[in-house]
């Protein structure tokens, strides 16, 4: 079975910096670097509950996150077209950035081809 892409859903629970947007752009530059991929743009917007959403627009697809401090939860996107990024290195960025409690990772394979 063929993909044209990998997405990554993660879920942090328990986390930090989820009301830090600055913390969480470099974060997520980080976590572009460390998988490989081609930084094209970001955008980050805090909201009056102290979260915020951000994403990373890379060559590859994006990264992106929203955050909810009040829960203490933020989900992770993780997309790419390419094949040679490095998931796990982008999972353990996430890991030193947020420190969750928790963080669930489920994969999706996307336009499945035969």
């Amino acid at each position: 079975m063929n993909a044209l892409g990998r997405h990554f859903l993660v879920e942090l629970w328990e986390a930090q910096n989820l009301d830090r947007h600055d913390v969480g752009e470099e974060a997520l530059v980080e976590v572009v670097r460390v998988t490989g991929g081609t930084l094209l743009d970001t955008r980050f917007i805090p909201f009056p509950n102290g979260g915020y959403s951000g994403v990373c627009i890379i060559a590859e697809s994006h990264v992106t996150i929203h955050t909810w401090p009040e829960h203490g939860y933020a989900a992770v996107d993780m997309f790419t077209c390419g094949s040679t990024m490095d998931f796990d290195a982008g999972l353990e960025m996430l890991r030193k950035y947020f420190s969750p409690r928790s963080m669930q990772v489920t994969e999706v394979k996307r336009g499945v081809t035969v």
